[in-house]
C-alpha cells in the first residue's frame, strides 16, 4: 500500500493474490501471483490527514497543467498494456481479449475527462474548485477500466484520491496506479490503500475528511455506506438486471449471438451482463430457436485464462451466496435447457448455464447473480416483456431483438434503464461514444453517467460571480415572455424590493433556456458511425420536488421553479408548514403566480416530504445546509438521490439536476448491409 507517499509493506497483515486459473480442490496446487499489505486504522488516519492537506498542491495546478499530467498518464497506460492484461489474467482470471479493451478505456477516460472538464471551467461566470478529497470504491469485475475511471474523473476535477481497490483484483489496482505515479502524480495525490471493506473499510467512508465517494459495486454496498453517512455526496453505479427481449420480428440468429455474448463474457461478471432472455411466445415456443440458443452455448470453450482458446475463464470467486443457489438449484416451473457444471476440479470453473421457463416475480426474475447464468422468460408481446423488464426495479442495460422500426420507438419510450441497444449486446462502454449509467437501483446519486461530458462537473463546486453569457435563444416560451415583463417592470423602477432576485432570475432563465436547446433538448450523435446510430439523449426526470426553506432568497425559488418547468419535469412546490416572509409575498402575488402557474404548491412538514419519496423522482434544495438531518437520513434508506448544490444562474451547470441521460446504440445494419440508410 502507499500511504503517505510511503510504500508500506512490513509489520502488516499480508494477503496472498491466487491465480483462479491455477487452482484445483487440493489446497497445495495454487499459484500465488503477488501479496500485499492490509491498512490499519492507523493507516486510514495518515492517508486522510495527508489527502486532506495536499502537501504536493495538487489542487492548486490549473486545469492546463493537470491535463498535461493526465496525458501522461494516458501514454503510461499505452506502455503498460501488456503489464495489465498479464495482471487481471493473473489476479481475475480475466482473459487476454477482455482485458485489452479495458486498457483502451482506460486510456481513453485518461485522455478525455481533462478536456471534458474544460466545458465548465471555460464558464467566465463561474468559480470552480475540486469537492476536496475523493475516495475511489472499485469493483473486481472490470478491475481496469472501473478503477481508472474514477482516479481520472477525480483528479480531472481538481481533487486528491484515495484509491480503495477491491481485495480480488490488487495486483492490477496495483500495477494501474504505478502508471499515475510514473506520469506524475505524486504518491501523496494518488494514494493507494488495500484494505477490509467489513472492518476497516467502515471507517475509511465515515471518515470526515472524505468529500465524496465514487462506488462501483453491488447496490448494498452502496446503500450500506449512504446509511452510515448519509451527508456523503455518492456518485455510485451498482447492480443490474440486464434484459434483452427478442420479438417474432427478429432476426433470430442475430439474436442468439448478441444475447450469448452479452451473457457470458467474462463469465456473466459484467454488471452490464445479459441474465434474462424475454422471448415473445413465437420465439420461445419456437423448437429450432431453443436448439440453436443451448448448441451456441454449449460451444463456448472455458478454461484457463492463459490458453487463448477459451472465450470463457475462471470465475473471480468460487460461487457463493445467490450464484451458488442459482448454478444448482431450480425455482418452481423452471427446467435447465443447459445445466452449468464445475469442470477440471477447480471451484472457480464453470460452464455456462441457460434456465427455462422462468416465472414472473421469481428468484430468478428479480435478484442478480454476477455468473455464467442465462434465465429464459415467455412474454406474450412487446408491452408484456417490456412490463418484465422494468418489473426487476433495475435500470443498468437493455437490448432489444426486432427488425420492426415501430416495436423499436415504443421500447424506447417505455424501458427503464440508462443504456438501450437494439440489435446488439447489452455490454460494451465506449468514452463519449456510448457513456454508461444507469437509473432505479442501478445508480445512487445524480445518475450522471460514466464516459460522458457530464460526469467529471459532479465532482466540483461552482460559484456564481456573474451574469451567464447567453447566446441567441431560437424558439419562444411563455417563461421567456414573462422574464422580458419582467425586466421590464424593473426598469421601470417597479418591484424594487425585489430587483437584485428578480435580474438574477431573468438572467438565469435565459440561459436556462439557452442551455436547454443547445443541449438539454438535444440528441446528439458525437460519432456518425457507418451502420451504427449512437444517440445520447436527456430525459426529464420526472416529478421534481422543489422544497423552499425560510432562507432561500427569492432568486432561489424562482429559479428553481423556473428551471422545473424548462426541463419539462413535473413541478411539486413544497413550503415549509408556515411560510409568509417577502418570498411568499411574491410568489403568490400577481408576478408570482404568473410563474408558478398550474404547477401544484403543498405545505409540508419534514414528515411530510419524507412520506412522499417514494412517489417522486428527485427532491431539490437550495443549498446543501438546508436540508435536514432525518430528511437524509430518510433519502439515504430508500437510495434516494437529494439534489443540494447552491442553485446556479447558469444553465449548463443548473440543468444537469433535472435530467437523466440516456445511451442509445442501434446497429441499423444486417451483415453491412444499410438498407434505406445508404441513400
Amino acid at each position: 500500500m502507499v500511504v503517505a507517499g510511503q510504500e508500506i509493506y512490513a509489520d502488516r497483515q499480508i494477503i496472498e493474490c491466487i491465480d483462479p486459473s491455477q487452482i484445483s480442490k487440493k489446497a497445495d496446487e495454487k499459484v500465488r501471483v503477488a501479496s500485499y499489505a492490509v491498512a490499519s486504522d492507523e493507516d486510514i488516519d495518515s492517508v486522510m490527514e495527508v489527502a486532506k492537506a495536499d502537501p504536493d498542491r495538487w489542487r492548486e495546478k490549473s486545469i492546463d497543467q493537470r491535463h498535461e499530467i493526465l496525458s501522461r498518464v494516458a501514454m503510461e497506460l499505452r506502455k503498460a498494456r501488456g503489464d495489465l492484461i498479464g495482471a487481471a489474467a493473473a489476479d481475475t482470471g480475466k482473459i487476454f481479449a477482455e482485458a485489452d479493451t479495458e486498457v483502451s478505456k482506460s486510456i481513453d477516460f485518461a485522455e478525455y475527462y481533462p478536456y471534458s472538464v474544460k466545458t465548465f471551467t471555460d464558464l467566465k461566470n463561474v468559480e470552480y474548485c475540486g469537492k476536496g478529497v475523493g475516495l475511489v470504491i472499485a469493483a473486481w469485475n472490470s478491475p481496469i477500466a472501473i478503477p481508472c475511471d474514477g482516479i481520472v474523473a477525480a483528479l480531472a476535477a481538481g481533487n486528491t484520491v484515495i484509491f480503495k481497490p477491491s481485495s480480488s483484483a490488487a495486483l492490477v489496482a496495483w500495477q494501474l496506479c504505478r502508471a499515475f505515479w510514473k506520469a506524475g502524480v505524486s504518491k501523496n495525490v494518488l494514494q493507494f490503500l488495500p484494505c477490509s471493506g467489513s472492518t476497516t473499510g467502515a471507517k475509511l467512508t465515515n471518515h470526515r475528511h472524505v468529500d465524496f465517494i465514487i462506488l462501483t459495486g453491488k447496490t448494498d454496498a452502496g446503500l450500506t455506506i449512504l446509511n452510515q453517512r448519509p451527508v456523503i455526496f455518492m456518485a455510485a453505479q451498482t447492480g443490474g438486471k440486464n434484459a434483452a427481449i427478442v420479438t417474432a420480428m427478429s432476426d433470430r440468429g442475430q439474436a442468439i449471438k448478441n444475447v450469448l455474448d452479452s451473457a457470458f463474457r467474462n463469465c456473466g461478471q459484467k454488471c452490464s451482463a445479459t441474465s434474462l432472455l424475454i422471448l415473445e411466445r413465437e420465439v420461445y415456443e419456437d423448437k429450432i430457436f431453443k436448439k440453436h440458443l443451448i448448441d451456441a452455448a454449449q460451444s463456448y470453450k472455458v478454461g484457463s485464462a492463459w490458453n487463448f482458446e477459451n472465450k470463457m475463464g475462471p470465475l473471480i470467486q468460487p460461487p457463493s451466496g445467490n450464484l451458488k443457489r442459482a448454478l444448482t438449484q431450480l425455482e418452481p416451473g423452471e427446467s435447465w435447457a443447459l445445466k452449468p457444471e464445475n469442470i477440471q476440479g477447480n471451484p472457480y470453473m464453470w460452464t455456462p448455464g441457460i434456465r427455462w421457463g422462468v416465472q414472473p416475480e421469481s428468484y430468478t426474475h428479480m435478484n442478480e447473480f454476477y455468473g455464467p447464468l442465462l434465465g429464459v422468460m415467455c412474454a406474450k408481446s412487446l408491452d408484456h416483456a417490456i412490463e418484465m423488464v422494468n418489473q426487476t426495479g433495475y435500470g443498468l442495460t437493455s437490448s432489444l431483438e426486432s427488425l420492426d422500426r415501430r416495436e423499436h420507438e415504443r421500447w424506447k419510450t417505455r424501458i427503464k434503464a440508462g443504456n438501450l441497444y437494439i440489435n446488439r449486446g447489452t455490454t460494451g462502454l465506449v468514452v463519449l461514444r456510448r457513456p454508461f449509467g444507469g437509473s432505479g437501483k442501478s445508480a445512487l446519486g445524480a445518475g450522471i453517467k460514466t464516459g460522458g461530458p457530464n460526469y467529471v462537473s459532479q465532482f466540483m463546486d461552482y460559484k456564481d460571480v456573474d451574469y451567464p453569457y447567453v447566446g441567441a435563444i431560437q424558439n419562444e416560451h411563455s417563461l421567456l415572455r414573462l422574464a422580458q415583463e419582467w425586466q421590464q417592470k424593473v426598469n421601470w423602477g417597479q418591484l424594487e424590493e425585489f430587483k437584485t432576485d428578480l435580474i438574477q432570475t431573468i438572467r438565469a432563465i435565459k440561459s436556462y433556456l439557452f442551455h436547454a436547446e443547445q443541449e438539454f433538448w438535444q440528441a446528439k450523435d458525437y460519432f456518425h458511425l457507418r451502420g451504427q446510430d449512437n444517440i445520447m439523449r436527456y430525459l426529464p426526470i420526472g416529478t421534481v420536488v422543489i422544497r423552499v426553506h425560510p432562507d432561500d432568497s427569492l432568486f432561489e425559488v424562482l429559479a428553481r421553479i423556473a428551471i422545473v418547468k424548462i426541463s419539462r419535469c413535473k413541478p411539486l412546490i413544497s413550503l415549509p408548514p408556515e411560510f409568509n416572509n417577502k418570498n411568499a409575498e411574491f410568489l403568490f402575488g400577481q408576478y408570482g403566480k404568473q410563474l408558478v402557474g398550474d404547477a401544484t404548491v403543498t405545505n409540508q412538514s419534514d414528515q411530510d416530504l419524507i412520506s412522499i419519496i417514494p412517489d417522486v423522482q428527485r427532491i431539490r434544495y437550495a443549498a446543501p445546509d438546508r436540508v435536514p438531518h432525518e430528511v437524509l437520513q430518510a433519502a439515504a434508506k430508500a437510495g434516494f438521490y437529494i439534489a443540494r448544490t447552491k442553485v446556479s444562474m447558469e444553465g449548463r451547470i443548473e440543468l444537469l439536476q433535472y435530467f437523466q441521460e440516456q445511451s442509445i446504440c442501434f446497429n441499423y445494419h444486417r451483415y453491412g448491409n444499410l438498407g434505406e440508410r445508404a441513400l
